[in-house]
Protein backbone atom coordinates (compact mmCIF):
# COMPACT_ATOMS: atom_id res chain seq x y z
CA UNK A 1 0.00 0.00 0.00
CA UNK A 2 1.23 3.50 -0.85
CA UNK A 3 0.58 6.40 1.49
CA UNK A 4 -0.15 9.70 -0.25
CA UNK A 5 0.46 13.07 1.39
CA UNK A 6 -0.99 16.30 0.02
CA UNK A 7 -1.19 19.80 1.42
CA UNK A 8 -4.14 20.74 3.60
CA UNK A 9 -4.10 24.44 2.79
CA UNK A 10 -2.85 27.06 0.37
CA UNK A 11 -2.17 29.52 3.20
CA UNK A 12 1.34 30.97 3.25
CA UNK A 13 1.93 30.55 6.99
CA UNK A 14 4.96 28.26 7.40
CA UNK A 15 3.38 26.22 10.19
CA UNK A 16 0.28 25.55 8.11
CA UNK A 17 2.44 24.47 5.18
CA UNK A 18 4.08 21.87 7.41
CA UNK A 19 0.73 20.13 7.89
CA UNK A 20 -0.09 17.52 5.26
CA UNK A 21 -3.02 15.21 4.67
CA UNK A 22 -2.49 11.54 5.46
CA UNK A 23 -4.43 9.37 2.99
CA UNK A 24 -5.05 6.15 4.92
CA UNK A 25 -8.82 5.80 4.83
CA UNK A 26 -8.58 2.13 3.87
CA UNK A 27 -6.83 1.24 7.11
CA UNK A 28 -9.90 2.28 9.11
CA UNK A 29 -12.13 -0.31 7.39
CA UNK A 30 -15.10 2.02 7.15
CA UNK A 31 -14.92 3.19 10.77
CA UNK A 32 -14.58 6.82 11.76
CA UNK A 33 -11.20 7.74 13.18
CA UNK A 34 -8.17 9.97 12.92
CA UNK A 35 -4.38 9.87 13.05
CA UNK A 36 -1.86 12.58 13.86
CA UNK A 37 1.82 11.94 13.11
CA UNK A 38 4.58 14.49 13.72
CA UNK A 39 8.27 14.48 12.90
CA UNK A 40 9.98 16.28 15.78
CA UNK A 41 13.08 17.02 13.72
CA UNK A 42 11.34 18.73 10.79
CA UNK A 43 8.10 19.70 12.59
CA UNK A 44 6.16 18.22 9.66
CA UNK A 45 2.69 17.07 10.75
CA UNK A 46 0.62 14.47 8.90
CA UNK A 47 -3.10 14.20 9.66
CA UNK A 48 -5.86 11.85 8.59
CA UNK A 49 -9.36 13.26 9.15
CA UNK A 50 -8.42 16.74 10.35
CA UNK A 51 -11.95 17.46 11.61
CA UNK A 52 -11.90 14.51 14.00
CA UNK A 53 -8.31 15.22 15.04
CA UNK A 54 -9.58 18.25 17.00
CA UNK A 55 -12.55 16.44 18.57
CA UNK A 56 -12.13 15.76 22.27
CA UNK A 57 -12.88 12.20 23.36
CA UNK A 58 -12.38 10.35 26.62
CA UNK A 59 -8.75 9.19 26.94
CA UNK A 60 -9.57 5.82 28.52
CA UNK A 61 -6.39 3.90 29.41
CA UNK A 62 -4.07 6.31 27.57
CA UNK A 63 -4.54 8.37 30.76
CA UNK A 64 -2.26 5.85 32.44
CA UNK A 65 0.62 7.88 31.02
CA UNK A 66 -0.16 11.18 32.82
CA UNK A 67 -1.54 9.25 35.80
CA UNK A 68 1.86 7.52 36.16
CA UNK A 69 3.68 10.85 35.99
CA UNK A 70 1.44 12.37 38.65
CA UNK A 71 1.70 9.29 40.85
CA UNK A 72 5.50 9.33 40.72
CA UNK A 73 5.72 13.08 41.24
CA UNK A 74 3.43 13.13 44.27
CA UNK A 75 4.88 10.01 45.89
CA UNK A 76 1.67 8.02 45.50
CA UNK A 77 4.09 5.39 44.16
CA UNK A 78 7.83 5.32 44.79
CA UNK A 79 8.91 3.93 41.42
CA UNK A 80 7.84 1.63 38.60
CA UNK A 81 8.54 -1.41 40.76
CA UNK A 82 6.16 -0.59 43.62
CA UNK A 83 3.63 -3.40 43.98
CA UNK A 84 -0.01 -3.03 44.93
CA UNK A 85 -1.72 -6.14 46.22
CA UNK A 86 -4.67 -7.46 44.25
CA UNK A 87 -7.89 -7.08 46.25
CA UNK A 88 -9.24 -10.46 45.15
CA UNK A 89 -12.04 -9.00 43.04
CA UNK A 90 -12.35 -10.91 39.74
CA UNK A 91 -12.24 -8.44 36.84
CA UNK A 92 -12.70 -8.65 33.05
CA UNK A 93 -9.21 -9.78 32.12
CA UNK A 94 -7.24 -12.59 33.74
CA UNK A 95 -3.99 -10.63 33.68
CA UNK A 96 -5.57 -8.01 35.94
CA UNK A 97 -6.35 -10.53 38.65
CA UNK A 98 -3.00 -10.55 40.42
CA UNK A 99 -0.57 -8.23 42.19
CA UNK A 100 0.88 -5.53 39.95
CA UNK A 101 3.71 -3.04 39.90
CA UNK A 102 3.29 0.34 38.24
CA UNK A 103 5.18 -0.95 35.19
CA UNK A 104 3.24 -4.21 34.87
CA UNK A 105 -0.06 -2.37 35.39
CA UNK A 106 0.90 -0.09 32.50
CA UNK A 107 1.85 -3.07 30.33
CA UNK A 108 -1.30 -5.06 31.12
CA UNK A 109 -3.49 -1.93 31.34
CA UNK A 110 -4.71 -2.98 34.79
CA UNK A 111 -7.27 -0.30 35.55
CA UNK A 112 -7.69 -1.17 39.24
CA UNK A 113 -4.06 -0.28 40.01
CA UNK A 114 -4.42 3.17 38.48
CA UNK A 115 -7.78 3.76 40.15
CA UNK A 116 -6.20 2.97 43.51
CA UNK A 117 -3.29 5.30 42.73
CA UNK A 118 -5.66 8.08 41.66
CA UNK A 119 -7.45 7.86 45.02
CA UNK A 120 -4.08 8.12 46.76
CA UNK A 121 -3.16 11.17 44.65
CA UNK A 122 -6.44 12.90 45.53
CA UNK A 123 -8.52 15.45 43.68
CA UNK A 124 -6.48 18.54 44.63
CA UNK A 125 -3.14 17.23 43.40
CA UNK A 126 -4.72 15.56 40.38
CA UNK A 127 -6.42 18.71 39.09
CA UNK A 128 -3.33 20.78 39.88
CA UNK A 129 -1.09 18.68 37.63
CA UNK A 130 -3.71 18.20 34.90
CA UNK A 131 -4.08 21.98 34.72
CA UNK A 132 -0.30 22.46 34.65
CA UNK A 133 -0.07 20.02 31.74
CA UNK A 134 -2.97 21.65 29.92
CA UNK A 135 -4.38 18.16 29.43
CA UNK A 136 -7.55 18.23 27.31
CA UNK A 137 -10.59 19.87 28.90
CA UNK A 138 -9.17 19.34 32.42
CA UNK A 139 -12.53 18.10 33.75
CA UNK A 140 -12.14 15.51 36.55
CA UNK A 141 -15.60 15.98 38.06
CA UNK A 142 -16.56 12.44 37.05
CA UNK A 143 -15.15 10.93 40.27
CA UNK A 144 -11.48 10.63 41.20
CA UNK A 145 -11.17 6.96 40.20
CA UNK A 146 -13.05 7.02 36.88
CA UNK A 147 -13.08 10.54 35.39
CA UNK A 148 -10.94 9.36 32.44
CA UNK A 149 -13.08 6.26 31.74
CA UNK A 150 -16.02 7.16 29.47
CA UNK A 151 -16.62 10.11 31.79
CA UNK A 152 -15.83 13.83 32.02
CA UNK A 153 -12.16 14.15 31.02
CA UNK A 154 -11.70 14.52 27.26
CA UNK A 155 -8.77 15.17 24.92
CA UNK A 156 -8.26 15.37 21.16
CA UNK A 157 -5.78 13.46 19.02
CA UNK A 158 -3.89 16.69 18.30
CA UNK A 159 -3.65 17.37 22.02
CA UNK A 160 -2.48 13.80 22.65
CA UNK A 161 0.30 14.27 20.08
CA UNK A 162 1.32 17.56 21.73
CA UNK A 163 1.35 15.81 25.11
CA UNK A 164 3.61 13.08 23.69
CA UNK A 165 5.95 15.69 22.22
CA UNK A 166 6.26 17.40 25.60
CA UNK A 167 6.99 14.05 27.22
CA UNK A 168 9.66 13.21 24.64
CA UNK A 169 11.30 16.61 25.19
CA UNK A 170 10.82 16.26 28.98
CA UNK A 171 9.03 19.59 29.08
CA UNK A 172 6.09 18.47 31.22
CA UNK A 173 5.77 19.84 34.80
CA UNK A 174 7.48 16.81 36.34
CA UNK A 175 11.05 16.04 37.27
CA UNK A 176 13.34 14.46 34.72
CA UNK A 177 13.46 11.11 36.51
CA UNK A 178 9.67 10.72 36.47
CA UNK A 179 9.47 11.49 32.76
CA UNK A 180 12.30 9.12 31.90
CA UNK A 181 10.68 6.38 33.98
CA UNK A 182 7.32 6.69 32.22
CA UNK A 183 8.93 6.73 28.79
CA UNK A 184 10.79 3.56 29.70
CA UNK A 185 7.57 1.91 30.90
CA UNK A 186 5.95 2.71 27.55
CA UNK A 187 8.45 0.70 25.48
CA UNK A 188 6.55 -1.90 23.45
CA UNK A 189 9.06 -2.87 20.78
CA UNK A 190 12.83 -2.37 20.90
CA UNK A 191 14.86 -3.29 17.84
CA UNK A 192 18.33 -2.44 16.55
CA UNK A 193 16.87 0.25 14.27
CA UNK A 194 14.05 1.71 16.37
CA UNK A 195 12.27 1.85 19.72
CA UNK A 196 8.49 2.07 19.82
CA UNK A 197 6.85 3.57 22.91
CA UNK A 198 3.07 3.42 23.12
CA UNK A 199 -0.12 3.04 25.12
CA UNK A 200 -3.49 1.76 23.98
CA UNK A 201 -6.87 2.67 25.39
CA UNK A 202 -10.29 1.12 24.83
CA UNK A 203 -13.73 2.16 26.06
CA UNK A 204 -14.67 -1.15 27.65
CA UNK A 205 -18.39 -0.45 28.00
CA UNK A 206 -19.03 -0.92 24.28
CA UNK A 207 -15.62 -1.16 22.56
CA UNK A 208 -16.75 1.95 20.67
CA UNK A 209 -13.58 4.00 21.14
CA UNK A 210 -9.98 2.93 20.77
CA UNK A 211 -6.74 4.91 21.16
CA UNK A 212 -3.08 4.37 20.52
CA UNK A 213 -0.62 7.12 21.43
CA UNK A 214 3.15 7.19 21.65
CA UNK A 215 6.40 7.92 19.88
CA UNK A 216 9.12 6.22 17.87
CA UNK A 217 12.84 6.85 18.07
CA UNK A 218 15.01 5.62 15.22
CA UNK A 219 18.60 6.36 14.21
CA UNK A 220 17.59 9.54 12.37
CA UNK A 221 14.68 11.18 14.14
CA UNK A 222 11.78 10.96 16.57
CA UNK A 223 8.09 10.85 15.63
CA UNK A 224 5.05 11.25 17.90
CA UNK A 225 1.61 9.92 17.02
CA UNK A 226 -1.97 9.62 18.20
CA UNK A 227 -4.69 7.46 16.66
CA UNK A 228 -8.30 7.06 17.68
CA UNK A 229 -11.06 5.01 16.07
CA UNK A 230 -14.65 3.97 16.66
CA UNK A 231 -13.32 0.56 17.65
CA UNK A 232 -10.69 -0.91 19.95
CA UNK A 233 -7.24 0.13 21.07
CA UNK A 234 -5.87 -2.90 19.23
CA UNK A 235 -7.35 -1.59 15.98
CA UNK A 236 -5.84 1.84 16.63
CA UNK A 237 -2.44 0.29 17.32
CA UNK A 238 -2.56 -1.82 14.15
CA UNK A 239 -3.26 1.30 12.08
CA UNK A 240 -0.41 3.22 13.69
CA UNK A 241 2.10 0.40 13.21
CA UNK A 242 1.08 -0.06 9.57
CA UNK A 243 1.58 3.65 8.85
CA UNK A 244 4.93 3.68 10.65
CA UNK A 245 6.06 0.73 8.54
CA UNK A 246 4.85 2.23 5.27
CA UNK A 247 6.69 5.46 5.99
CA UNK A 248 9.76 3.39 6.97
CA UNK A 249 9.86 5.00 10.38
CA UNK A 250 10.13 1.48 11.74
CA UNK A 251 12.10 -0.99 9.66
CA UNK A 252 12.04 -4.21 11.61
CA UNK A 253 14.54 -6.72 10.30
CA UNK A 254 15.84 -4.61 7.43
CA UNK A 255 18.71 -2.99 9.26
CA UNK A 256 19.71 -6.26 10.86
CA UNK A 257 20.19 -8.00 7.53
CA UNK A 258 22.82 -5.57 6.30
Amino acid sequence: MILVFTGLSTETNAEVQKTKRLMIEGLFNGKDGTMVLKNLKSDNIYVYNSERSTKRLTPESTFKVPNSLIGLETGAVRDEYEVKRWDGVIREFENWNRDHSLASAMRESAIWYYQDMARDIGENMMINYINQMGYGNGDITGRIDKFWLDSTLKISALEQADFMENLVEEELPFNEKSQKTVKRMMIQDEQDSFTLHGKTGTRLSDMGLGWYIGFVENDKETWVFAVNIDGSGTEAKNIAVEVLKEKEIIREGREKSK
